[in-house]
């Protein structure tokens, strides 16, 4: 695989600066960061394996080899550290010889959105680092994702399989929002108003990224091999077609037409790429993204009937993350954070 490799990594030794020891909120994010991390690669050795796209295969494999050197770069911290290294996700959690579950250019919309995911979780873990040398990893980190993110836009755009936002009339006059008529939603003695832009933008991304998602739960559920696990994803398929179901009506209602991706739809394949815990994993991932970008988009919606929705969704992701969570606590797929120690039973 190619691709160019992060500047303190020569000859295959990664030469890592001294500084003060990891404090408990490093230990965490670089734990979080390795999870997710081990996660991508497996799934990249599938879709890179299966690619029939040059060009996306190239995508892939840069990043595999971006990704992978961190990964080490983790590893020898770790080590450094005296702390276990973590499991994460390892050679038995893939097997690239499973016939393609995915077909028409999904290997690059999924991508985009673990991207999105990765920015936001790099952007936070960065806010939380003090030491020099990890505040550089994730500034690095997060300069690669962003690259990893556009060209993935870009290619998508270039292939037909993302649909771009809505285009609106440029105002010519600043407004300022004139009676509390503008807050209201779903009032039967107030006409709604129509979407505000930035309302549009978080409503269109929700729709987005729950097609994807939906497109992804819908291959897992097919190939997984525990019967409760398939139930799960199931299920899963009917929260995100809820989600995007509500939220394309309330675009429709403001004469905006609603996102479709025209690719990525899962094959007829039961073969299972990916093993059940990894599945669960990422459905997990996928689960907190929706949780933090629904408290943003409600943040920042001034219409009720928007943040009432999101609400309502907020609490049906909750749910079903949580039962994610008891399935995987049940199998042993739950690897436990780094614990900070039990002061109480210390002192008694």
């Amino acid at each position: 695989m190619s691709g160019k490799l992060p500047l303190d990594i020569y000859k295959g030794v990664i030469y890592l600066p001294q500084g003060p020891k990891i404090s408990s909120t490093e230990l965490g994010t670089l734990w979080t960061t390795y999870q997710e991390k081990t996660m991508i690669m497996r799934m990249l050795e599938y879709f890179i394996e299966k690619a029939d796209d040059e060009k996306a295969k190239t995508i892939q494999s840069n990043l595999y080899d971006h990704i992978s050197a961190y990964v080490e770069k983790i590893k020898q911290l770790f080590e450094s550290e005296g702390a276990a290294i973590p499991v994460g996700f390892t050679s038995q959690d893939v097997n690239i010889e499973a016939p393609k579950l995915y077909d028409n250019g999904f290997d690059i919309l999924f991508l985009r959105l673990i991207k999105s995911i990765s920015m936001g979780l790099h952007t936070l873990h960065l806010s939380m680092a003090y030491r020099e040398d990890l505040v550089t990893m994730y500034k690095e980190l997060t300069s690669i994702t962003q690259s990893c993110y556009n060209e993935c836009t870009q290619y998508l755009l270039e292939k037909g399989l993302l649909t771009r936002p809505p285009y609106v009339s440029m105002p010519t006059s600043v407004e300022f929002v004139q009676n509390n008529n503008y807050l209201s939603g779903r009032n039967p003695f107030v006409t709604d108003r129509a979407l505000n832009t930035v309302e549009t933008g978080h409503v269109f991304y929700a729709i987005e990224s729950n097609i994807v998602g939906m497109q992804m739960i819908t291959g897992f559920g097919q190939c997984a091999n525990d019967k409760e696990v398939q139930q799960y994803f199931a299920k899963g398929v009917e929260l995100s077609k809820s989600v995007i179901t509500e939220f394309s009506e309330m675009l429709l209602q403001s004469g905006i037409p609603a996102p479709a991706t025209p690719g990525g739809n899962a094959t007829r394949s039961t073969a299972a790429p990916f093993s059940d815990k990894l599945m669960m994993y990422c459905t997990s991932l996928f689960c907190s993204f929706a949780l933090g970008k629904n408290s943003l988009g409600t943040a920042f919606s001034l219409r009720s009937d928007i943040p009432a929705k999101g609400t309502i969704f907020s609490k049906d992701i909750f749910e079903y993350a949580k039962e994610g969570a008891k399935i995987m606590i049940k199998n042993g797929w739950m690897e436990e954070p780094p614990q900070m120690e039990e002061r109480n039973e210390l002192l008694s």
